[in-house]
């Protein structure tokens, strides 16, 4: 399997699931620029959605959607208990979750990074707001979202890294403050920030 990712974008959930399945994969570093991956091929021949991730199979099919290729790498390697199992309430509370995250907070974060002036970032700052409240009171006394560590918990993870480059203060937020820091501590978080150059 091959990864396409860009160091930090929210293809880094991708990547950490594969880390915390064990599943083996290769990463192709792209040139969001250029569009181009790192053996010069044209990336909108592989993913003509132009964007990350994008997760091509040994057998050559491409999945795309960070959330979906998200649930696939988990249910790759059930053993890894990343996903609870289909058909059973807990795994649709994940969906509930990994829907709530790429609509509502992946989505609250993209205007931030180019705000067309201040009046709209503070409305996008506000909106982002009532999302991130309604996660800080979910996990009052919680270690993850759910029970145990789920691919749910580095898809959040992935998008709270995006605070410090749009001025979002997650000191606001203390459970989400703690939980970035709980989840950073994983080793396969450690390895998948360290291989795209993103360790401290």
């Amino acid at each position: 399997m091959k990864l396409f990712y860009v160091p930090g974008a929210c293809s880094l959930a991708t990547h950490i699931a594969l880390r915390e399945a064990g599943l083996p994969f290769e990463l192709d570093k792209l040139d969001p620029k250029t569009k181009k991956t790192s053996d010069g091929r044209d990336y909108n021949a592989v993913n003509p959605k132009s964007y990350v991730p994008a997760l091509e199979l040994d057998d050559g099919q491409v999945l795309t959607e960070g959330a979906a290729i998200q649930l696939w790498v988990a249910d790759q390697k059930p053993e890894a208990k990343l996903a609870p199992a289909h058909g059973t309430m807990p795994r649709t509370r994940l969906e509930e979750w990994m829907v709530y995250l790429a609509t509502e907070v992946h989505r609250g974060f993209s205007p931030l990074f180019r705000p067309v002036n201040e009046e709209h970032r503070q409305a996008s700052l506000s909106r982002l707001g009532t999302r991130l409240d309604l996660i800080e009171k979910h996990l009052q006394g919680r270690t993850y979202l759910m029970d145990s560590f789920t691919v749910a918990d580095g898809y959040l993870f992935t998008v709270l890294r995006w605070s410090s480059r749009t001025g979002v203060d997650l000191s606001k937020w203390p459970n989400l403050k703690a939980f970035v820091e709980r989840v950073a501590a994983r080793p396969a978080v450690k390895a998948a920030l360290a291989a795209e150059g993103l360790a401290p």
